[in-house]
């Protein structure tokens, strides 16, 4: 006998969460059509060369390889010929993210598409993590890109549209950091070590977890001199408002035209007049994320603080991302939703509305031959309506199908019995708030469920 089981980092989901999961695949769908992106979907498995070195040398170790049939697999065996046997092996790959798959799709179809092009896309990715709280190996991504364009227009939108997602949901506290990488750059150009912009950033993105001393305890071992760090401590105490940080980055690193160009660049996103913000975003120097091709700005959404889950989404300009198939020069920029985090989040919070946990809204109960014709249609008009109804599969006791109801959370349920059918009339019972009426077929139909 086979136990039943499935891989860690996987899930099962059941109806219930289904929904919820569904009314956030919804609202995030909902807003990327307002805001004029176009639905996209790329295959599950992408060619082992379009993945590897993408995602920095701890991408490439998390990616799942897949193997390729037996047969080829068994001659390169057979031949004892090793480098023959790891591309037997593994010559594609689970895709990691959905922003190189997109970026490849530009480049094979990039006769076909008008640009500027705006994509969505909500599909799993693959990731060999260690599976703990809040992190995954299978979990939903939903992206929203624009390619073909460098407008900064574009960041303002992409910024609004995790706001206008999040304050649907109610997500109230979470917080939208932005940063740019070119006053990264710029730093490491401060101080003469463009060539360790790498090492610099890796540090300096592990602030939070280990603290000041930490990071010029790393830097030292990166090989920065004392004089380096001290100006990057300087650039890491940075703080005030947005007007504030944005004036001392560039007393700071006045010497580097390419992070005020970067200052330049967040300036506009933060002040630009096009946008108005339920949550404003903060300006977050610390913020590195993608080393390997965000050339632009960054952003990275926080959970509230309330909920212990860090990133449930983030995104940045990538001025060259079709440049590694071939096609240089297409400037783009996206954004990020972890979905199965922000499950987690709304979940703890408990925000899902009672709505996005039903399904049938109406239940007939079922009390023999004569009440289950009537029944089933009077369902079918509802049905037809767009309401979701069902009848109660088979006669039985009134209790038990009560029960059925209840456990379902299906907040109404309709009455024929003896009285009803001699009467012509329907009995109405919402469950929510026990009150009970009597309506006709026709008021019925048009009933205010």
């Amino acid at each position: 006998m086979i136990k039943p089981g499935i891989p860690k980092g996987t899930r099962d989901f059941g109806p219930v969460v289904v929904r919820k999961r569904n009314y956030i695949f919804q609202t995030i769908r909902e807003t990327f059509e307002v805001f004029g992106f176009q639905p996209l979907e790329t295959p599950a498995m992408e060619n082992l060369s379009t993945l590897t070195g993408k995602y920095g040398e701890e991408g490439d170790k998390l990616m799942f390889k897949v193997l390729n049939n037996g047969e080829i697999f068994d001659e390169a065996r057979q031949a004892n010929d090793n480098r023959e046997l790891v591309a037997a092996i593994t010559e594609k790959a689970l895709r990691y993210d959905l922003t190189i798959p997109f970026a490849r799709y530009v480049v094979m179809n990039q006769h076909e598409l008008a640009l500027p092009f705006k994509r969505y896309q909500i599909q799993p990715v693959w990731r060999a993590d260690r599976p703990q709280k809040g992190r995954y190996r299978e979990f939903y991504q939903c992206d929203a890109d624009v390619v073909g364009s460098n407008s900064l227009l574009n960041e303002v939108e992409l910024l609004l549209i995790y706001d206008t997602v999040l304050t649907k949901l109610g997500m109230q506290g979470y917080e939208l950091r932005i940063n740019n990488r070119k006053i990264l750059f710029g730093l490491a150009e401060v101080i003469g070590k463009t060539e360790l912009l790498t090492d610099i950033t890796i540090s300096i993105d592990k602030l939070d977890k280990i603290g000041a001393d930490g990071v010029r305890k790393e830097l030292q071992e990166r090989g920065l001199s004392s004089t380096d760090i001290d100006t990057i401590e300087k650039f890491l105490a940075i703080d005030g408002s947005s007007e504030e940080k944005l004036a001392q980055l560039t007393t700071l690193l006045q010497s580097s035209a390419t992070a005020l160009k970067g200052i330049e660049e967040l300036s506009f996103v933060l002040n630009s007049g096009y946008a108005t913000f339920n949550t404003a975003p903060i300006i977050d120097v610390t913020l590195a994320r993608g080393l390997n091709y965000y050339t632009g700005m960054i952003v990275e959404v926080k959970a509230p603080p309330a909920v212990k889950m860090g990133s449930i989404g983030g995104g940045g300009r990538y001025d060259d991302l079709t440049g590694l198939f071939g096609l240089p020069g297409i400037s783009g920029v996206g954004i990020s939703f972890g979905v199965d985090r922000i499950y987690d989040v709304l979940e703890e919070l408990k925000l899902f509305p009672q709505t996005a946990q039903q399904s049938t809204k109406i239940l007939f109960l079922n009390l023999g031959e004569a009440s289950a014709r009537a029944a089933f249609n009077y369902m079918m008009q509802l049905r037809r309506q767009g309401v979701a109804a069902e009848l109660f599969h088979e006669p039985a006791k009134m209790d038990k199908q009560m029960k059925y109801a209840d456990k379902r959370a299906i907040p109404y349920v309709i009455i024929l019995g003896e009285s009803e059918l001699q009467e012509n009339l329907v009995s109405v019972k919402n469950l929510t708030t026990g009150q009970q009426e009597k309506v006709s077929g026709a008021e019925l139909i048009s009933y205010a469920f």
